[in-house]
């Protein structure tokens, strides 16, 4: 052994020998020519790229949307609406179709890996369905609008979250490729409105992990504003807060992670000099059955709940200024045939006391999403039922979509 050791070294070092020295230098050359590229290729992109003060690794993310809608009736907001009005006009079309981009998008994530001893994330969320201007382009010139913007420091066992997030009591929406600006089935089950929040939970470990959050929110009656108007609302009026709180249950990992949860909410609104209670109780799921089907919802039951996006199809106050109470919620099911293809389809409902203008608020909708590379394109189609005193309206709302992400 020791022989055949000793040859094959004397080989392999007599082939050493053989390779020409200038061809050692040419191969040297060559490879501090190819690391001097690298290092140029990466001072350039460290130059180019976007820095913030702090420190922390920034991601620039969008959505560009591009929509076609039309309706068969009337509603309260032509390309992504939420109820079906009663009114009409003599001599005005109750049909029509357009085109909009302002459901786009656009979004900056950052994360630092310690901060207070866990890790730190924020992200903020914009999107261009504002308002538009007063002017001749109409929907064509989009207000820029902050949707979320959140902070979070989690721990192992803990997290801190500061921002502007959907309530903490109905935080899952619908997935849908149309209904973007304001999500899926508001006004019909969906209580979603971004308010402003600090949260705090803690959960546990195990192959279920438990959990518990409290969180102080805005106090919002949800009641529409006038250029320029700064006044309290009827929320703000109440000098107290929105107080909620969740327990949720969580089992599984990445796309088969399972969630149950449910919270209570109070909050406060002065329609007149006396205090009103906004309260309910919520309960959300989402399920993913396998890799190819899932199904999330949520159900709520309560008081005063416009501030939480359009409870009680939009209404807080009987005639006789009383909270209006309402029962509601929201269903759907998800498929993924293909890595590239999604369809879903579920409904919404939103019913009031019988005593609301809007008595009762049904959605249905039913979509299919294709990805192709960074492109997308998708088609929705939505059946709204809204019932008055006067009788119930219906309206069929199509969406065709299409657009990129970055």
């Amino acid at each position: 052994m020791r022989v055949v050791a000793a040859v094959a070294l004397l080989t392999r070092s007599a082939a050493a020998q053989a390779i020409p020295a200038d061809s050692l230098a040419e191969r040297l050359r060559r490879a501090e020519a190819a690391i001097a590229v690298l290092q140029a290729q990466i001072s350039e992109q460290a130059a180019s790229g976007v820095k913030s003060r702090s420190g922390a690794h920034l991601e620039l993310t969008g959505r560009v949307m591009v929509g076609a809608f039309g309706n068969s009736r009337r509603v309260n907001n032509v390309d992504n609406p939420q109820f079906v009005r009663p009114d009409t006009t003599a001599g005005v079309p109750a049909r029509g179709v357009g085109i909009a981009i302002r459901q786009t998008r656009l979004g900056l994530a950052a994360r630092v890996p310690d901060v207070m001893g866990g890790v730190f994330s924020g992200d903020v969320d914009l999107d261009f369905y504002g308002g538009q201007q007063p002017s001749t382009g109409g929907r064509t010139f989009p207000l820029v609008r902050l949707r979320t913007a959140r902070g979070f420091v989690r721990w192992p066992h803990a997290e801190l979250m500061v921002g502007q997030e959907s309530p903490l009591i109905s935080g899952v929406n619908p997935v849908t490729p149309a209904a973007i600006g304001t999500p899926e089935f508001a006004a019909a089950g969906n209580l979603w409105l971004w308010l402003p929040q600090v949260r705090v939970g803690v959960s546990s470990t195990g192959s279920i992990r438990f959990g518990a959050q409290v969180a102080i929110l805005a106090p919002t009656s949800g009641d529409p504003v006038a250029s320029f108007d700064t006044d309290y609302d009827l929320a703000e009026r109440s000098q107290r807060p929105y107080l909620q709180a969740r327990v949720s249950a969580t089992w599984g990992d990445s796309e088969m992670q399972r969630e149950i949860g449910c919270g209570v909410h109070q909050g406060w609104l002065m329609p007149l000099a006396s205090r009103v209670d906004s309260r309910a109780v919520a309960c959300d799921a989402t399920l993913p059955l396998s890799e190819w089907l899932g199904i999330r919802g949520e159900l709520f039951t309560g008081e005063g709940l416009r501030g939480l996006g359009g409870g009680a199809v939009g209404q807080n106050f009987t005639a006789a200024n009383d909270a209006l109470g309402t029962n509601g919620g929201w269903a759907q099911l998800n498929l993924r045939p293909t890595f590239t293809l999604r369809v879903g389809a579920g409904c919404g409902v939103d019913h009031p006391d019988a005593l609301a203008i809007r008595r009762r608020n049904d959605a249905c909708s039913a979509y299919a999403l294709r990805s192709v590379g960074p492109m997308f394109f998708g088609a929705e189609l939505r059946r709204l039922r809204t019932e008055y005193a006067t009788g119930r309206f219906t309206n069929d709302h199509v969406t065709l979509a299409a657009g990129f992400e970055f």
